[in-house]
């Protein structure tokens, strides 16, 4: 017995200093549980019910694999090799049928990593309409030329990109292991990623579009109309979303143009001082509303050469003047007012108003009012999203509006010492599938900080070459960016595009998803009262935030931690998963993932019980981050919201608010319509009818509106698991 203990020991002591050779080129440490889940996907594929005779079976298989690799390598080893091995151990045991079954997953994933880059067959996909390809992005509508067209050219893209990208960070990316976000536009291009344009200077300055010179606008309406035009082609040089910072702010100077116009209109036709001043201030907030309508309208009804509309995000909210305050009201009433006849909530632009003590806060500020106002927006409307400026300031070093919808730049000085946040960017995502690393774990903590210690190795593989493709655009690649001033600087033809990335100027993210599945695989479903796996979860974060900061230190670029926006990603994780994993309650068989931090949405916690869990997790991640509440119907009841906005003010950055603000044209009903599996309908009539039915929902930063423009299956089950957290 001693002698078996001790050949044991020394076959253990020899496989964990074994490396194995992966077919991207990648040298990872021997992992005999891997070897242990293959075979058992292979028995459960033949019967779904495991014994306890096939347990023991698999058990006998596992050890003689193992012993049988420590006897043959004993540096290292190929993975094929490995497979080989199993394959006879399998058939020794007289397992035809498992040994097919293994045989046949292994073969089935060879032919999906080459499909990937396969474009005929990719294209295929697409033609057949299939969900995960069409329905990929609901900003998106997959029925319209210029949709089918850029959908095509993103196949192209992907397939291409795909073979541009390291090995093994393909590889990854394939396995369901990272995500290489918008695979459709970069590497294949050199591209960035959202943006916060630098509206100020290119108004001011001047700036370029095609063959026409611009001039500074001398209107409101003028100024907006330009606004409009910058947005559609920045979103055309870039993807990812458009952010303008503190527009009531960019935009008063042009409303004094309008003003003094009226003024010197008055003075000619009217006597009374007092009739003058009351007429050119009547006109100018005229032209103001008229001008913020135009601007909602126009972002609406832009399209990209990517065949969607931009994502836009308008931040606001600061502005003390009587012209900046009613730039602000503007913003809220034409949003409360909605669009065309209908009067249908407008999709886009995302509004985000900014909560500041002494200016908007509490009752005796001067621009309460307007709050008051925003909570009635919120109430009809679900936008505008709220953010808090001393918190913003004291997360990310200093204040500015999301790039997009959640990304945040970091606290940033030019050369002269000069805070500046427009006119900069991010370079991209890559974000990793934590869930995948704990479900590899089984229930093993060493093995999970492990695992994970390993795929931020590929993560920051990823995104260092982000960065290094991103570097190699050229001005002349994308002038509204780098040469007409929407990235700020102006460079000439002739410069590095990285004189506005390197030194930190420019972000690149890091993104995870799923914090809720990884505990649950750790402490159960209910989880979130456990300080215990509260602090695993911190950590986590924690270490994520160490890698991103030595990478920063290591290349000079802000690599950030990234609370990932998961649309798609939250059914393609999971989708792949099962595959691997089969249903595990609470993690795979909800057929989506969680994102980010949040809590669980099947559960019913109070708004302020949510806000307290989630409030310590963005000083790691404030790369990006929001909290959002489920709320029911609120317009009878604002103080409620406002009672929520106010808790969160010294407690979260970020807030947004869900309620209920579907619409049946046919018989009139308000609120929530129901989730099917065939969409959306109204619960009083049953109407699914997308020309008369209205269904605004948050499909993750943004809103989006399923009945236009459908979403993948993994982002419907979970919209349709929310539940509210206010009665």
């Amino acid at each position: 017995m001693t002698e078996l203990i001790n050949q044991q020991q020394r076959i253990f002591s020899q496989i964990l200093n074994l490396k194995v050779i992966k077919r991207d080129g990648r040298i990872v440490s021997f992992n005999y549980q891997k070897i242990t889940q293959a075979i058992l996907k292979a028995f459960q594929e033949v019967n779904p019910t495991l014994t306890e005779e096939n347990t023991m079976l698999i058990e006998q298989l596992v050890d003689g694999v193992t012993e049988d690799i420590a006897k043959r390598y004993t540096d290292d080893i190929k993975i094929y090799e490995i497979q080989s091995i199993v394959e006879h151990h399998l058939l020794e045991s007289h397992q035809p049928e498992i040994a097919r079954a293994y045989i046949r997953y292994r073969t089935e994933r060879d032919l999906e990593r080459a499909e990937a880059s396969n474009i005929n067959f990719r294209i295929k996909a697409l033609q057949a309409e299939e969900q995960q390809v069409v329905n990929e992005n609901a900003n998106k509508d997959s029925r319209v030329f210029n949709t089918q067209r850029d959908l095509t050219a993103g196949i192209v893209a992907k397939s291409i990109g795909l073979t541009m990208l390291p090995a093994h960070v393909a590889n990854a990316h394939q396995k369901g292991q990272i995500h290489f976000h918008d695979l459709d536009y970069h590497p294949y291009a050199p591209m960035s990623n959202c943006s916060l344009i630098d509206f100020k200077s290119m108004f001011e300055k001047g700036f370029k579009i095609g063959n026409a010179d611009v001039e500074s606008p001398r209107s409101i309406q003028t100024a907006t109309a330009q606004m409009a035009q910058i947005i559609a082609n920045v979103a055309s040089s870039q993807y990812g979303g458009t952010s303008a910072n503190r527009v009531d702010e960019v935009l008063a100077p042009y409303a004094e143009i309008n003003l003094k116009k009226h003024q010197a209109v008055a003075a000619e036709w009217i006597e009374d001082p007092a009739k003058q001043t009351e007429y050119a201030i009547a006109r100018t907030k005229k032209d103001i509303y008229d001008a913020m309508q135009s601007l909602e309208y126009e972002i609406n009804t832009l399209y990209t050469s990517q065949g969607q509309t931009p994502f836009t995000t308008l931040g606001f909210g600061l502005g003390t003047s009587w012209i900046e305050r009613e730039i602000q009201r503007a913003i809220l009433e034409v949003r409360i007012g909605g669009i065309g006849t209908e009067r249908r909530t407008a999709i886009f632009p995302k509004l985000v108003f900014t909560l500041k003590r002494g200016i908007n806060l509490e009752k005796q500020d001067p621009n309460y009012d307007l709050k008051q106002l925003a909570i009635e927006c919120a109430t009809k409307r679900m936008y505008p999203d709220v953010l808090m400026f001393d918190k913003i300031v004291e997360l990310t070093g200093s204040f500015k509006v999301p790039m997009g919808c959640r990304s945040f730049l970091q606290g940033w000085k030019d050369v002269n010492g000069q805070e500046v946040n427009d006119g900069r960017m991010n370079l991209g995502v890559v974000t990793l599938n934590l869930p995948r690393i704990a479900l590899e774990s089984n229930g093993q903590m060493d093995t999970f900080w492990n695992l994970l210690d390993e795929r931020l190795g590929i993560v920051a593989d990823a995104l260092v070459y982000r960065v290094k493709r991103v570097k190699e655009a050229k001005p002349e690649n994308a002038p509204i960016l780098y040469m007409y001033g929407a990235f700020g600087d102006r460079l000439q033809i002739e410069d590095k595009v990285d004189e506005l990335f390197n030194n930190k100027r420019a972000t690149v993210s890091l993104g995870y998803i799923g914090l809720y599945e990884v505990a649950t695989c750790f402490y159960g479903p209910d989880w979130e009262n456990n300080s215990e796996a509260k602090i695993f979860t911190l950590d986590i974060l924690r270490q994520l935030k160490a890698k991103a900061d030595a990478l920063g230190e290591q290349h000079g670029y802000h690599f950030s931690v990234y609370s990932t926006p998961s649309e798609s990603l939250t059914d393609r994780f999971c989708r792949m998963d099962y595959d691997l994993f089969g249903s595990v309650p609470d993690i795979t068989d909800k057929e989506y993932y969680t994102n980010s931090f949040h809590y669980d949405v099947r559960k019913k916690p109070t708004p302020f019980e949510k806000l307290d869990f989630e409030k310590d997790y963005p000083a790691f991640c404030s790369g990006g981050f929001i909290h959002y509440c489920e709320y029911p119907n609120m317009r009878q009841n604002p103080k409620a919201l406002e009672a929520v906005w106010d808790y969160a003010y010294d407690r979260v950055g970020y807030l947004g608010t869900n309620t209920p603000i579907d619409h049946c044209y046919e018989c009139g009903f308000d609120g929530d319509f129901d989730a099917t599996a065939r969409g959306f309908q109204c619960p009083s009539c049953g109407n699914r009818n997308p020309a008369t039915c209205d269904v605004v929902k948050r499909t993750c930063g943004y809103l989006g509106n399923p009945q236009q423009r459908p979403m993948v299956n993994g982002r419907h089950k979970e919209i349709s698991a929310r539940v509210k957290h206010m009665k």
